[in-house]
């Protein structure tokens, strides 16, 4: 029987036109018994967007028939964007006319319709393979013999029809989960059900419970794999034992973060005799326990990765796994894969040595603990910690070799704040306060790129299939832009058409410290396409690998739990067929497309739990007045980020009542037509607190202390411009927070 694999490369031949059913089944001498489970490999490929079926009944890649399949990213304006599944294809936008029915996260078939000047494409919904939604939360608006749902996620643009009898008696101002029953129509509305009912907006923890249900995350485990878990003994038996290389009474580690239950990893550290440095990365065994195609297994695979709210985690594996027998807690023995990497005072890497373990750590250190003893030298901890601190200190020389290293081959360290949540007893915010990241982050941060490193190289040394975190080179239309603000700005970037990460890294180096940093940070990382898993390495730009795979965390992802699989695999000696490792690859590739998927789901509901809470904290603030920096520019108005509080609102371009302002894309600005005033990204404003709306998610803010006149900087912005075709109107209805992902 053809595989996948097979049939997909035979398509992809540059010989191949369109073929039937039946030409496909001649072609190929599919056999009589054979046809039925190609018949269902065809369909299944056209479901998964890997094959396009036409009106004539032909199957092809869509990649060869001018057509894109992807996810349909929405936007509330109602417009979208298709996000190819195809590597190297740019995403497509969508006019809210050419939707087709089609809302966010729905898997299309789009054919591609235009292609304008700097690389970016338009195109228009022509099939729709999967729904991305079977239920939505929102609020019920009850009305006379029906009611409506308006969704939570501002990126539906389409109000939910309800009839009365299927309102589950819902108030009005409830919030509901409601199911679809019918998708929209061209001129209709979708139609749904009312399934649950999640009381009023002001209830206690309902942020939580409103983004659980809108993502369908999995929080309870199915009783089969709670079984399965509780059916694991207490202690590891000692026959396992006997058969590991025994480390327990190797001086091991583990610094996480304060409210850290599920430690993956232990560190340790050595010095040998030429003076090189012996560092010990100790991975905690998730592959003993979870056995493929087990109730816990199958599970972990449809959560993909375990989700992290501000004050509770959603997690990948039981608990009796993530926090007991699998977590490297303090004295006790647990199973481990380690690896042992051998490095010079120059941070060469001259000898690594990967092995299965059993480990007893020592202490469980916090990154707050480890900066009191190395950075601040904490007296009361120096004394306390006496037996630890060589180790420690090692620990820092080291990181700071691999890190200087790291940076010379042209790896990309944006320098971006990160807002850390402090929440109150109830589950509100508290404040919104600057990311510690110190000394502690950096070690263990260094020291898991290394092992994350070796892992890969070893296995594609070996040739035998595994999965990757690749991350591709940008984007040549988007980084064009990018090279032609900062050319703007006075800056020089060349060669963006065929960049190496190095060229980026130095032109970092020429922005700290400036004030402009932060913006030019900013916007490079939005410049860059988002990293993923893949069975194919083809390296990681952003790090300036050749080869990296993620290995440390299998606890929480589902990806370096397989690549654990894999590399066991390789340890047991069987000789594989050709065709296994084509089916292994195949298989592979499948885990690796959906666990990237699962993790874009992740990041989307953590962040939306982030953004619902930030917007209840500046409820309370209408008035106020701060001090903010422009994060975006859009036709429509100003996004401005307040500096004490990391929240970002939108000045509408209809409040900026002194002029008319138009957008100009080239310099991401918006210009006053009279005037000639410039406000451009990267500029410090004040803005006043003007409206908070939970529902929509919107903070509205109204400039305050406006210019009087241009600036010496606008004028300079104003020479700067590209010269433009006759007509004023030089707006564009696309936002760049859209653009540039």
């Amino acid at each position: 029987m053809i595989t996948k694999t097979q049939l997909l490369e035979f398509m992809q031949h540059a010989s191949y036109r369109p073929l039937s059913l039946k030409e496909l089944i001649e072609t190929l001498g599919i056999d009589s018994e054979e046809r039925s489970a190609f018949k269902k490999l065809i369909q299944e490929l056209v479901q998964e967007g890997e094959i396009v079926e036409t009106r004539e009944g032909r199957y092809g890649p869509p990649g060869r028939m001018n057509l894109v399949v992807g996810y349909l990213q929405g936007h509330p304006n109602g417009y979208g964007f298709v996000i190819p599944k195809e590597k190297g294809v740019p995403d497509l936008y969508i006019r809210a006319r050419n939707l087709a029915g089609a809302f966010h996260g729905d898997l299309v078939v789009a054919r591609i319709e235009r292609r304008e000047r700097g690389g970016r494409v338009e195109g228009r919904v022509i099939r729709i393979l999967k729904r991305g939604h079977r239920v939505l939360v929102g609020t019920y608006e009850a009305h006379k013999g029906y009611g409506f749902v308006i969704p939570e996620d501002p990126k539906i643009p389409y109000d939910v029809h309800v009839e009365k009898e299927d309102s589950l008696g819902a108030r009005d101002g409830q919030i509901v989960v409601v199911e679809i029953t019918e998708y929209p129509e061209q001129r209709r509305n979708p139609i749904g059900k009312v399934i649950e009912i999640l009381e009023d907006r002001d209830t206690p923890r309902i942020d939580e419970e409103i983004v659980i249900r809108e993502y369908e995350l999995a929080v309870v485990f199915n009783p089969q794999a709670l079984q399965e878990a509780a059916a694991i003994p207490g202690r590891i038996p000692r026959k396992e034992i006997t058969l590991r290389r025994d480390l327990r009474d190797l001086l091991t580690m583990t610094i996480d973060g304060e409210k850290a239950k599920d430690f993956d990893d232990a560190v340790s550290i050595e010095m040998l005799d030429n003076g090189h440095y012996r560092l010990g990365v100790h991975i905690a065994d998730v592959s003993y326990y979870v056995r493929e195609q087990s109730a816990i297994d199958q599970e972990a695979y449809q959560r993909g990765t375990s989700v992290y709210f501000p004050d509770r985690v959603i997690p990948m594996l039981p608990s009796k796994l993530s926090d007991d027998m699998c977590s490297l807690v303090p004295r006790k023995s647990r199973l481990t894969v380690s690896v042992f990497m051998e490095f010079t005072p120059q941070g060469e890497k001259v000898h690594y040595d990967i092995f299965e373990s059993v480990i007893r750590s020592r202490y469980r250190l916090t990154y707050t603990l480890v900066r009191q003893i190395l950075q601040e030298e904490d007296p009361k901890l120096l004394k306390k910690y006496r037996n630890l601190i060589p180790s420690l200190q090692r620990m820092q020389d080291l990181a700071q070799i691999l890190y200087e290293k790291r940076i010379r081959r042209g790896s990309l360290d944006f320098d971006l704040p990160e807002p850390e949540i402090i929440l109150d007893l109830q589950g509100d915010i508290e404040n919104i306060i600057r990311a510690e990241r110190n000394i502690a982050h950096r070690i263990i941060e260094e020291f898991m790129i290394a092992a994350n490193e070796t892992v890969a190289s070893h296995m594609a040394w070996l040739n035998f299939p595994s999965i990757y975190r690749i991350h591709e080179k940008p984007d040549p239309g988007k980084l064009a832009d990018f090279e032609e603000f900062v050319r703007s700005l006075g800056y020089n970037l060349k060669g963006t058409s065929n960049i190496h990460p190095r060229t980026l890294q130095r032109f970092l180096e020429q922005v700290k410290g400036k004030p402009l940093e932060k913006l030019i940070n900013t916007l490079l990382l939005r410049s860059m396409k988002q990293a993923h898993y893949s069975a194919t390495n083809e390296g990681h730009f952003g790090l300036a690998s050749e080869c990296y795979t993620h290995f440390t965390s299998p606890i929480r992802r589902y990806p370096d739990l397989v690549v654990h699989r894999m590399l066991k695999k390789t340890w047991e000696g069987e000789n594989y067929s050709r065709e296994r490792l084509e089916e292994l690859e195949a298989l592979l590739e499948e885990i690796a497309q959906h666990s990237s998927m699962r993790e874009r789901v992740a990041m989307d509901a953590e962040r939306d739990i982030i953004a619902i809470k930030k917007v209840k904290f500046m409820q309370d603030k209408l008035g106020e007045i701060y001090e903010g920096v422009i994060s975006g520019v859009t036709a429509y108005g100003l996004f401005v980020e307040l500096k004490d509080f990391y929240v970002e609102g939108l000045v509408h371009v209809s409040s900026m009542y002194d002029d008319y302002y138009h957008f100009q894309e080239d310099s991401y600005a918006l210009i006053g037509e009279r005037t000639h005033k410039v406000y451009r990204l990267g500029d410090e404003v004040k803005v006043q607190v003007v409206s908070v709306n939970v529902p929509k998610r919107q903070i509205d803010f109204l400039l305050v202390g406006e210019k009087q006149k241009p600036t010496k900087s606008d004028r300079e912005t104003l020479k700067a411009l590209p010269r433009k075709r006759k007509g004023r109107r030089i707006e564009k209805i696309i936002p760049l927070e859209d653009l540039l992902p």
